[in-house]
């Protein structure tokens, strides 16, 4: 018989499952709008380096009014939380804080209500705050999507996976 290896760190293995608090979560998105703020740059770049490339003697970087830049991280936001939410149950601010999205079942979100938590989460992040008086280290957005964040260091959802029902783990 082998021993089996966990990929849980030692210390992190009580909390696995349970539900993440309002520290890690912050962390998380915070790393998430880091991303979001580089693709819409790096957007940026690209545009401006093709139209330099068609017009290199007329070339002026194109000018990005507030409302424009505002609209478009919404999308690029938007998008990008479906995208990792439906998929992986995680984004890449999940995934460095050991992170994942479930919801109710203790499955990755459908397409459809991973948009609804991410139009939701982006239209109102303040949300999150709710966790500082939920018993369940639920935002207002999981109590109203019925979803769960959970520490969860696995590449995969593992089969048996369910949300901690009214665990309260730390921040």
């Amino acid at each position: 018989m082998t021993a089996r290896v966990s990929p849980i760190p030692h210390a992190a293995r009580p909390y696995q499952g349970r539900r993440a608090g309002l520290i890690s979560r912050t962390l998380a998105a915070v790393v998430d709008l880091v991303v979001i703020v580089t693709a819409f740059w790096l957007g940026y770049a690209a545009v401006s380096v093709a139209l330099f490339a068609v017009e290199p003697r007329d070339f002026h970087f194109p000018d990005v009014t507030l409302a424009g830049w505002i609209a478009t991280e919404f999308v690029l936001a938007v998008g990008y939380l479906t995208l990792g939410w439906s998929t992986s149950g995680r984004t890449v601010g999940a995934l460095v804080m050991g992170l994942r999205v479930l919801n109710r079942s203790g499955d990755s979100m459908r397409p459809v209500s991973a948009l609804l938590r991410a139009l939701f989460c982006v239209a109102f992040p303040l949300g999150l705050l709710w966790i500082l008086v939920s018993a369940g280290n639920r935002s207002l957005q999981d109590l109203v999507l019925r979803t769960s964040v959970v520490y969860d260091w696995h590449r995969r959802i593992p089969p048996a996976a369910e949300p901690a029902a009214t665990s309260r783990g730390p921040a």
